[in-house]
């Protein structure tokens, strides 16, 4: 089991970017698969970005191109570059990790969660 805390969110404009992280604590992030989810209000959340264990990396179709997740060993930490920020990428978002080789964004597969960081896009 990991601990995961979340920061990095904040209020853009409509264009700008961000970049979120997610420190681990309690184990090495290079030992789990990862990804970030996000929740927008009234809505279900939703995966955007995951990183396998073994370095493969997937993103949401819809969000192709506009994000960059990484992994930084000396830091311990799971980071979320974003860009061209849009109104509708307004949520909650929160990191996720699991053991094993993870294929999926079916949040059953992660087994421990951060808190979330807020992201507001104005336009």
């Amino acid at each position: 089991q990991v601990q995961l805390v979340e920061s990095g969110g904040g209020s853009v404009q409509t264009g700008g970017s961000l970049r979120l992280s997610c420190a681990v604590s309690g184990s090495t992030v290079s030992r789990y698969s990862m990804a970030w989810f996000r929740q927008a209000p009234g809505k279900e959340r939703e995966g955007v970005a995951r990183i396998r264990r073994d370095g493969e990396i997937n993103y949401a179709d819809a969000l192709k191109g506009r994000l960059t997740i990484s992994k930084d060993n000396a830091k311990n930490t799971l980071d979320l570059q974003m860009s061209s920020l849009k109104p509708e990428d307004t949520a909650m978002y929160f990191c996720a990790a699991s053991g094993g080789l993870v294929y999926t964004f079916r949040e059953e597969f992660y087994t421990d969660w951060g808190q979330g960081t807020q992201v507001t896009v104005s336009s």
